[in-house]
């Protein structure tokens, strides 16, 4: 699993000019899932989420997480994470897990990431969305299970 987190003063995310999840400040996150991901991904790339020291304290140091500063995570599945690149000018996603794999993956993520008590607005899996979203600072990080 590999999950794309990028600070965020803001996001939203809408299908057919409707927004489906929206926070404040916390955490942009996109979701990819690949063919041997399990539950276990799921959780572990969760707790990163949510433990990750990317706020800053009083001191401008980063040293708090999204659940120290209350914050919010917008969770948006993202298959095209593992598309591959390295070959011709289309990339090749046969790397990313089929729909019906990857949604139950991508819900056990979010459930993961509410039970560490982190409230999460989500897309909505396999629609076509815009995004919105003030990248605060900017950080973003890649984080992946294996």
């Amino acid at each position: 699993m590999k999950i794309v987190i990028q600070r965020a003063k803001y996001a939203k995310v809408t299908v057919d000019n409707e927004i489906v999840g929206q926070i404040e400040k916390g955490l942009m996150i996109l979701v990819g899932v690949t063919h041997e991901d399990t539950i276990e991904d799921a959780k572990y790339v969760a707790e990163k989420a949510v433990h990750l020291r990317i706020f800053e304290d009083e001191s401008e140091k980063m040293n708090l997480s999204v659940k120290d500063i209350g914050g919010q995570i917008l969770s948006v599945s993202q298959f095209t994470l593992y598309g591959d690149c390295r070959k011709g000018r289309r990339p090749n996603f046969m790397a990313a897990a089929k729909p019906e794999v990857a949604e139950k993956l991508y819900e056990a993520f979010n459930e993961a990431i509410r039970a560490h008590g982190v409230p999460v607005e989500t897309g909505r899996f396999g629609a076509m969305m815009d995004i919105t979203f003030t990248n605060d600072g900017p950080v973003t990080l890649i984080v992946e299970s294996k």
